[in-house]
């Protein structure tokens, strides 16, 4: 059932007032009057609706169950075009809460003050839609964070906060979750193409973050993130 997203403010007395960006794609999919959608509040609500002029007229509403019990932020090093639009799109369709990306020293890609607006606002719009295909509850953010220190220091506020570093021989994630069996939040720091330096890794031992192999082989930017948010929903029941 095709899916779109409200603020909870839209929606008032039986009716759903929809945006124009949503108004247009149901002119696309050419919704009849009595083909029934879903809107979410992004706050855990789904609604059943059906289209009425500029609104979506409630049917039923329902909890979404599609959220995970623990809350998940993915920390990434900028990585090139398509490498970095599957890390996001693939993080919001496995459960991330919230997606940050940083620069660090072997990032390719280098963000300005110019390009950053224009990027950000293609990521959104890419985990808007792997939202909607997924049957999330809520659209991830996705923010671009000054510098690595700053990545850092959000990061060890987690629970669990886990640097994925390939050179890591000890601990892996799967370790490091069990070794803490009640905890609501997890956060992950992704490198870039070329890894993390020696002296990063250390900067991340030293700001409290647990570095954790994701095993034998090393896996592309853009792959790691996949196994290490697939790795902890199922650890935690929520794949």
């Amino acid at each position: 059932m095709h899916r779109f997203f409200t603020a909870p403010a839209a929606v008032a007395d039986g009716y759903i007032q929809l945006d124009q960006e949503s108004l247009a794609h149901i002119r696309v999919l050419r919704l009849g009057p009595r083909e029934t959608f879903i809107v979410s509040d992004g706050a855990g609500l789904d609604y059943q609706c059906i289209l009425a002029g500029d609104r979506a007229e409630i049917v039923s509403a329902a909890d979404n169950l599609a959220e995970p019990t623990v809350s998940c932020t993915v920390y990434l090093a900028y990585a090139k075009g398509e490498r970095m639009d599957y890390a996001v799109q693939k993080s919001v369709e496995l459960g991330a809460d919230r997606i940050c990306l940083f620069p660090s020293d072997r990032c390719i890609v280098k963000m300005d003050e110019k390009t950053r607006p224009k990027k950000l606002a293609r990521w959104g719009k890419i985990a808007l839609e792997a939202a909607k295909q997924s049957g999330r509850g809520k659209v991830p953010t996705v923010d671009a964070l000054p510098d690595y220190p700053s990545a850092l220091t959000q990061a060890a506020g987690a629970t669990v906060p886990l640097f994925l570093y390939e050179g890591e021989a000890q601990r892996s994630l799967q370790a490091a979750l069990e070794a803490h069996p009640q905890f609501d939040t997890v956060s992950l720091v992704i490198g870039p193409e070329g890894g993390f330096t020696e002296a990063e890794a250390l900067q991340a031992q030293a700001a409290g973050l647990l570095s954790v192999s994701l095993g034998k082989r090393i896996l592309r930017c853009e792959t790691a993130p996949v196994a290490a948010l697939a790795a902890v929903m199922a650890l935690t029941g929520n794949l």
